[in-house]
Parts: structure tokens; C-alpha cells; sequence
């Protein structure tokens, strides 16, 4: 592989030397070189002169008003300014790569959430950071919201209207509806599309995790839907084996739904939607990776 000419120009010159010039060049005076790079002016002027000894002729004229570069120094200055900002940017990428290593970004996670849309997103993630780890924490949104409190989790995946709008920046995501999962053979799979009260009295499966139970609950109520369910549990894949069992019917986001053997129905009356947001905690200082990660979420396509 050719490198380029200014990597090339190097050779067995310092580092320390190329950035001592850079300054001497741009200030044309060794004591305020000297001053920039913190050295003292003998320390300065003595690397200086090695170096005009490695590349074979002054770099400097030397004049009672100061300095002027000599032919030698006007070529070799952007030559080696461009060695000096590929070290430096060198440099940053390690201290980049070393701070995103140093500890996994905690994440927490409603157990409503669907595995397969964050899969991919931490896929994408993965690609073009694949240096950070991401540690996942499942919990409630009011449990999220006191992890991010207690420093416990660096952001967190949830639903923004059960936890405490002053305590958490907001991002929102995404806006996902929910469905009624159907088992293969129930009576109303024909149907595109079902209304609660098209539901009453069917046999039900209960989904005691959800944050929005108690707004499906208090729709039925005022519509006058009875739900009766025999069947309950705030496990996800539970509720939904127990749906594909034919032990009833569950409300479910339409995106948190992975069991192949059931089949999903628009709920058209009333429309129920949550939106999926990402909460971190305004003014705490985040480690280059949770920055990473955030910037990635935001910026993310969720439903494509």
C-alpha cells in the first residue's frame, strides 16, 4: 500500500518536532512557539535543529525581527500540518474507541415493547458502532423512570404518559396502534377490522403488564363491554401462546406481536395508540457511547 507523501515526508522525524515547527512556522517567533507547545525555548530551538538536520537544510531564516521560512520550510509546512491533524485525529479516534468501550450502555425497556423492531434498530446501532455494548433492563415505565432517576439506567425505551414529563427528556419514536389478536379459528377472523363492542363477553386473555390496561378497561366500561377473563399474565409470549391455544382474545401493540400461530384485527372502535419514546435525564452528563446510542435512536427509521 503507497502511503501519502506527507506520511512519507516523516520518516524518522518526532512527533514532538513536527508540531514544534507548525508552531514556529505560524507564530515566526521560538518564544511564542515555545509558550504555544508549553516547552522551553532551548528545549524548543534543539529539537528544531534536529529536525532541519533529518530533512537536510534550514527550515528557518533566522532575522533580528524573527523568522521567515526558507524555501525548504514553505514546502514542508502543509505537508507536515497534514501529519500533524491525521495524529491528532488518530488520536481522537482511539480515545473514542477506548470511551465507548469502557462500559455498556444501560438501557431499559417496557416488557410490552416488541423484540423485533429494537432488534433491528440495535443492529443498525451495531454496524456503524461496533465498539459500544448494550446492556437491556426490562421494567414498567414508572420503574424506568426511577432507574433513570437513581443513575441506575442511562435512557430508556417506554411509553411517555406514565412517567414524570419534568424528571425526562422526551424523544418520541415511533406511534404504534393496538389490535385484537385473534386465534386461527375464531368466529370473527373475517372481519377486518372489530370494535369493543364486537368483542363483549368473548372469551379473553388478559395482559396485566400493559400501561394500557386501564385505558382499554375504562373504554369497555364507558362503551358498556364486558370482558371476562379466565386467563391471565403479564408475560407476553404467554398471552400470546395462550391466543394461538384458542383460550381467548388479547389486545395487543400491533408491533409487540411475534407468535406466528395467531392472527391480528384493526380495533376501529375506539382507536386506542401509544407512543414509543426515548427518555434520558436532562443536564446529566453522558458517556460517549450513551451519546452515540441516543443520536442513533433519534435519528432512526422505526417503521420503515
Amino acid at each position: 500500500m503507497t502511503l501519502p507523501l506527507a506520511l512519507r515526508t516523516v520518516g524518522a522525524m518526532e512527533m514532538h518536532q513536527v508540531r514544534y515547527f507548525i508552531a514556529a512556522a505560524r507564530r515566526l517567533s521560538f518564544t511564542r512557539a515555545a509558550e504555544q507547545c508549553h516547552v522551553s525555548q532551548p528545549a524548543l530551538t534543539a529539537a528544531l535543529k534536529k529536525l532541519e538536520a533529518d530533512l537536510g537544510g534550514p527550515l528557518f531564516h533566522r532575522e533580528r525581527n524573527g523568522l521567515r521560512l526558507t524555501e525548504l520550510g514553505r514546502r514542508m509546512e502543509p505537508l507536515l500540518a497534514e501529519v500533524q491533524e491525521r495524529a491528532e485525529a488518530a488520536r481522537s479516534a482511539a480515545e473514542t474507541l477506548r470511551l465507548l468501550k469502557r462500559t455498556p450502555v444501560r438501557l431499559g425497556v417496557m416488557p410490552t415493547l416488541g423484540p423485533v423492531r429494537l432488534a433491528r434498530f440495535l443492529a443498525s446501532f451495531e454496524r456503524s458502532h461496533a465498539e459500544a455494548e448494550v446492556a437491556i433492563r426490562e421494567g414498567r415505565p414508572a420503574e424506568l423512570a426511577a432507574w433513570l432517576d437513581a443513575e441506575a439506567l442511562d435512557a430508556a425505551i417506554l411509553n411517555p404518559l406514565d412517567v414524570p414529563a419534568e424528571g425526562c427528556r422526551l424523544e418520541p419514536l415511533y406511534v404504534e396502534r393496538y389490535v385484537v389478536l385473534l386465534p386461527p379459528g375464531h368466529p370473527l377472523r373475517e372481519r377486518t377490522a372489530l370494535s369493543l363492542r364486537d368483542l363483549s363477553l368473548q372469551p379473553y386473555v388478559d395482559r396485566l403488564a400493559c400501561e394500557m390496561r386501564e385505558r382499554v378497561i375504562a373504554a369497555c366500561g364507558t362503551m358498556g363491554v364486558e370482558l371476562y377473563a379466565r386467563y391471565r399474565s403479564e408475560r407476553e409470549d404467554w398471552v400470546q401462546a395462550m391466543v394461538a391455544a384458542d383460550l381467548g382474545f388479547a389486545f395487543m401493540p400491533e408491533h409487540a406481536i411475534t407468535h406466528p400461530g395467531t392472527i391480528q384485527r384493526a380495533l376501529s372502535d375506539p382507536t386506542v395508540e401509544r407512543t414509543i419514546a426515548l427518555a434520558t435525564v436532562p443536564g446529566r452528563p453522558q458517556a460517549p457511547a450513551v451519546r452515540a446510542f441516543v443520536r442513533a435512536a433519534c435519528s432512526h427509521r422505526w417503521l420503515a
